[in-house]
């Protein structure tokens, strides 16, 4: 369902990418994460002080290779600081081989009849492999396609915040409306999806997947 596009540059990095460097495990390591589980189901990257694309500035970022059908179509920059303006910085559209909103992050070859929706890559990260992100709460009714072409149920799991919350319940109603069967859960431990214990986040996913 990829839709045709017109790109004027080859997909690419932002220059400077490189296998991760101590401060972007370290960053990995303070919200819970195992930087070495990532790198092997991710593929993550980082950059350093100086690292551009088409002189947009993707410095001291976790590069995250964005997959569909197979290929490398995209990447998602998430900032190492929690100093920069944008948190998650985006490839350019005009680099992008599809359109990452019209797709969604996450592990194809993984998923099964049920799919947990989180809203981005680190809510993915820890969730696991039968997770996907709609890399936002605004989610396109390209995306709905997409989800309900791939699960007979949808498990939502945004954030708490009332705006995430109201996303979510709208993104259920499109998706019943496509036959699917679909569940909104609010976490009440945590702030996001990604903040959770991992002990935790794994212990839900199991219980989602054991009664579905």
């Amino acid at each position: 369902m990829e839709r045709p596009q017109t790109f004027s540059q080859p997909f690419k990095y932002p220059n400077g990418t490189l296998p991760m460097f101590q401060q972007h495990r370290q960053y990995l390591i303070k919200r819970g994460f195992d930087p070495d589980h990532l790198t092997k189901i991710w593929n993550l990257h980082g950059t350093g002080p100086v690292s551009l694309l088409d002189k947009s500035d993707y410095s001291h970022r976790i590069i995250a290779p964005i997959w569909w059908n197979d290929k490398e179509v995209s990447f998602q920059a998430r900032d190492i600081t929690n100093k920069a303006k944008l948190r998650y910085k985006a490839c350019p559209k005009n680099r992008e081989t599809i359109h990452h909103k019209d797709i969604l992050y996450g592990k194809q070859a993984e998923w099964g009849n049920v799919g947990i929706c989180v809203e981005g890559i680190t809510d993915v990260w820890r969730l696991g492999i039968k997770s996907f992100a709609t890399f936002g709460i605004q989610f396109k009714i390209h995306q709905i396609k997409v989800i309900a072409e791939n699960f007979k149920k949808v498990v939502v799991i945004f954030d708490p915040e009332p705006q995430a919350q109201k996303q979510a319940r709208r993104l259920i109603v499109e998706l019943k409306m496509k036959g699917v069967d679909t569940e909104n859960i609010l976490l009440s431990t945590a702030k996001d999806p990604g903040s959770m214990e991992q002990k935790e986040a794994d212990t839900l996913v199991k219980q989602i997947l054991k009664e579905k």
